[in-house]
């Protein structure tokens, strides 16, 4: 069947907007020949630096014939209404058919050549595409990402006449800007044209650009003994970049590695898209010890890998050596950088944050350090680390945002905290040649080296301790579903603190993920505070400590509004010359009510809650556990994550045996029973008793729970979640038996009472491993 072929050739399309234009045209290509009638049997699309490129396999040559009957008024409708009918169809009275007393219309379509619909359609698509920014030029109205050169289109191997602001159609592309041989290129399909692009130095397709630059730059590390430090989302940006990536290894001035390796490697990818390179660890021999010339195998060598967009008759020499002039000057500057942030230290830095605005309604970043500090050493006697310790971690954690070097790298923020608060005492700064760990695109931070020539639980004479200094580098963590997860009890008491004031902060304020928006990453905040108390199972009362950040905010903003009014009023008073003693009494009384505050922010706790309950769902499903037993088991008020996800995953085993299904089958019945009932008027209360002559069923289950109720309440005491479930399971007989032979409404109403309470047992029992009423099923 017939194939279209679409090109739009432009210059420079920016790497970062190639793949979503991709999508976008597949996306508005598929809606337009669906809406024309159009059945296709694939359609792809590619975007490079300078063409977005369309193919569609298996087009009809036209679209059908159509006929399609509208029904119209009653024979006797007034004239006005058939009139009308007549407009709408385009017909006369004489075309219409009449049957059971209607006017019917039948419209005949006659099928259209797939080449006259497709000019419309690729009109359409060019001025209604979603660039994230675009631009006119020339005298021209047309709006492109860049300026429209030419028009491929080719159906069936022939072109399709049209102009597009001038810009007419055809059957002519172009190669490679340099490499090329610099004339226009015919096609007649999408293989002639794939080929004859390949020929002339453009890989069409991404996916081809990216093995390219893999394969060959890890050729050329390999040779010299080295490895490329994988960057996927720098990788997806350089194939970008090229149409024919050729990848070059490059020199660098080895002094530069007594910098930091994240700034050396984030230097190279922000500035420059080059790859960072390290030693190869040397064959057959211990990746612990120094490798050929006391170098450490995995450190970062001097050296780079640019990908360029042509092939040098000199191997890359003069390009590489030119790439390694223009890394030395950035390397300077991040150099400068780095030594003028260790001349001024922390207590400057902390001074600056004081005038700079978290939020406007949550005060400065000073106000937020400070929140932070009173939370961590809140938290970290609850996960076994020193309270005097993790407060003075979370008061120097966002010291390092008024650096130089996390002004000009924010991705650095704490990783740069960590290694400015080495440099504090007598500790070694971590090795410079350690493994790079920029966090690369996605929020995964690898994990840090040790110091070399120290443990990091070493304090520094005079200093921070190596655990502060560490606490400052990875409290950001987790920043991602596929970041580590710190388990140091001083890490994780201040990221806890740090996740949990934005948390209590944004839900105070009232902006709460909505949707598909979440500016303020809360989501990802609170799922790292469940990875963070999961990871190393840490014993939290997730309510307790919430209601603590609560109110640590509201002593904040009392005391903002406090000074705000009594400055206010000393103002006015020393204008007017009014007295100011009653500035203080204004102040006590904007105290009194600024204590309403921290009611208010209590409230939220129970939505907090709620929200990390919505975040542990996510979780547990990417874990493969079912939402709705999360449900049943946060129903029961218990906010200890560990004992959640116990509780929970045994719920999940018990749920998963005969007795577990059928058990949640019988509370199903008990309770739609008990519901019924209470429409009618109070249940009655109590135990049940086994009254005399009742049915050995009935006593059977009494003297069931009689004894499942002390198994049930020691195994949740032990959190033995097994055990509590199977105590339950030994209920499963006798309610069974109950329901095949006792009628709960007996015409005795002292038996129909008692039946009642012992289903109420039966629905209480269950209800203390979880609410058995929230699980579908």
């Amino acid at each position: 069947m017939p194939q279209l072929l679409l090109e739009l050739f432009s210059e420079e399309i920016p790497a970062r907007m190639q793949a979503g234009a991709a999508r976008d045209l597949e996306r508005m290509a598929a809606e337009r020949l669906k809406a024309a009638g159009l059945a296709y049997d694939a359609l792809t699309s590619f975007a490079g630096p300078r063409r977005l490129t369309l193919v569609v396999e298996g087009l009809p040559a036209a679209t059908p014939d159509r006929e399609e009957e509208l029904k119209g008024p009653k024979t006797s409708a007034p004239d006005q209404a058939l009139e009308g009918f007549l407009r709408k169809t385009g017909l006369t009275r004489e075309q219409l058919t009449e049957r059971d007393g209607v006017f019917f219309a039948i419209i005949r379509q006659t099928g259209q050549r797939t080449a006259d619909l497709v000019p419309a359609m690729v009109d359409q698509i060019i001025r209604a595409f979603p660039w994230p920014k675009s631009m006119r030029w020339g005298s021209g109205s047309l709006r492109w990402v860049r300026p429209l050169k030419r028009i491929v289109c080719l159906f069936d191997g022939q072109v399709v006449p049209f102009e597009v602001d001038g810009i007419a159609s055809g059957d002519v592309t172009e190669g490679h800007r340099f490499l090329g041989a610099g004339q226009p290129i015919r096609v007649r399909d999408f293989a002639d044209y794939r080929q004859k692009l390949q020929a002339d130095f453009v890989l069409l397709d991404a996916a081809d650009r990216r093995l390219r630059i893999l394969e060959q730059a890890r050729a050329a590390c390999h040779a010299r003994g080295l490895e490329l430090v994988d960057d996927d989302g720098l990788l997806d940006e350089v194939s970008g970049l090229a149409e024919w990536p050729t990848p070059i290894l490059g020199n660098m001035d080895p002094s530069f590695l007594d910098l930091p390796p994240e700034v050396i490697r984030l230097s190279m990818k922000v500035h420059q898209k080059y790859f960072a390179v390290r030693f190869s660890p040397p064959s057959g021999g211990s990746t612990a010890e120094g490798g050929e010339g006391g170098r450490t195998p995995h450190a970062l060598a001097p050296h780079f890998v640019v990908v360029a967009n042509v092939e040098a008759p000199d191997g890359g020499r003069a390009l590489a050596g030119g790439n390694s002039r223009v890394l030395s000057a950035r390397l300077n500057d991040a150099r400068f950088f780095w030594d003028e942030d260790r001349k001024v230290g922390f207590e400057p830095w902390l001074k600056k944050l004081e005038g700079v605005t978290f939020h406007a309604e949550l005060g400065t970043m000073a106000e937020r350090v400070a929140r932070i500090a009173a939370l961590a050493r809140e938290i970290a006697p609850l996960v076994g680390a020193d309270p005097a310790l993790a407060e003075q971690a979370a008061r120097y954690a966002k010291a390092d945002l008024a650096s130089g070097m996390v002004s000009e790298f924010p991705e650095l923020q704490g990783i740069m905290g960590g290694y400015y608060a080495r440099a504090t005492g007598s500790l070694p700064p971590s090795n410079p040649a350690a493994p790079a760990s920029v966090p690369p695109e996605g929020g995964k931070s690898p994990g840090h080296s040790p110091p070399a020539g120290g443990s990091t639980r070493e304090a520094g004479e005079g200093g921070l301790s190596a655990a502060v200094a560490d606490a400052i580098r990875d409290h950001y963590k987790p920043q991602g579903p596929a970041d580590t997860v710190p388990t140091d009890p001083l890490t994780v008491a201040v990221a806890l603190a740090d996740k949990l004031d934005t948390l209590v902060g944004f839900f105070a304020i009232d902006e709460k993920p909505t949707g598909s928006k979440d500016p303020f990453a809360l989501r990802r905040a609170a799922l790292g505070v469940i990875r963070l108390v999961l990871e190393k199972p840490q014993r939290l009362r997730l309510s307790q400590i919430i209601q603590t950040a609560h109110s640590n905010l509201a002593l904040q903003i009392n005391s903002r509004r406090v000074n705000i009014l009594a400055q206010s009023r000393f103002e006015a008073g020393r204008l007017l010359g009014v007295d100011g003693g009653g500035t203080g009494r204004a102040v006590q009384a904007t105290i009194r009510d600024g204590v309403n505050v921290r009611e208010e922010l209590r409230t939220n706790t129970a939505n907090l809650l709620a929200f990390f309950a919505d975040r542990l769902k996510v979780l547990l499903r990417d874990q493969g556990q079912r939402h709705d037993l999360v449900d049943a088991v946060f129903a029961l008020g218990d906010d200890d994550l560990v004992r959640i996800v116990r509780r929970v995953e045994a719920l999940d085993a018990f749920l998963g045996t005969d007795d577990g299904a059928n058990l949640l089958a019988g509370y199903k019945r008990a309770s739609n029973i008990l519901k019924a009932e209470a429409r009618k008027g109070d249940l009655p209360s109590g135990p049940a008793a086994e009254l005399p002559g009742a049915p050995a069923e009935e006593t059977a289950l009494v003297a069931a729970l009689h004894a499942a109720g002390p198994r049930v309440e020691a195994a949740l005491q032990a959190e033995d979640f097994a055990a509590a479930m199977a105590a339950l399971a030994a209920l499963r007989g006798p309610v069974d038996a109950f329901f095949e032979a006792v009628l709960v409404n007996s015409e005795a109403p002292a038996e129909r009472d008692n039946r009642l309470r012992l289903l109420g047992q039966v629905r209480d029992l269950t209800g203390r491993v979880a609410d058995f009423g929230q699980i579908s099923g």
